[in-house]
């Protein structure tokens, strides 16, 4: 008798629940919220990016932030330059906040291989210069208050 476990099942047991954001333009020089985290604190188990508009050939470093309701804007990597990024390449963290956000083309990603607690707040995008090309980011968490819910901004 075979057994038949869906991918979702497994990636929820092994990574949390999953939120998806659809392909929006990058912030022009500035921080762009991603993700609201709401009620709690969450435990973010992953985070990755899809280019699906290439990024323009200009310099732009790129980072992911948090900024909490309550208390100072906390980066969760170090700058990658992301400048004429094709489409498809990924991007991810390692979840050590000195570590540069990793940008891989097309063929593969990185996921953290240590989780990331955040509060409530914002979970943005910051760029340096003001890029054409769009991305796209899915979020892996697990609560960790009672009713802690992330949501796509």
């Amino acid at each position: 008798m075979s057994v038949f476990n869906a991918g979702r099942d497994i990636r929820k047991v092994q990574f949390g629940l999953q939120v998806n954001r659809a392909t929006a333009a990058l912030p022009a020089s500035t921080t762009g919220g991603l993700f609201t985290i709401a009620t709690g604190r969450v435990l973010l188990t992953g985070i990755i990016g899809e280019v699906t508009t290439v990024i323009q050939t200009q310099a732009c470093n790129t980072k992911l932030l948090h900024t909490p309701t309550t208390g100072t804007a906390v980066d969760l990597c170090a700058v990658l330059n992301i400048t004429a990024d094709e489409v498809g390449c990924l991007y991810g963290i390692t979840g050590l906040f000195s570590d540069a956000m990793v940008g891989a083309n097309a063929g593969a990603g990185v996921y953290p291989r240590n989780p990331v607690v955040l509060p409530i707040g914002t979970l943005g995008l910051n760029t340096a210069a003001t890029n054409t090309g769009s991305v796209k980011w899915t979020v892996t968490y697990v609560p960790l208050d009672d009713g802690a819910t992330v949501t796509a901004v």
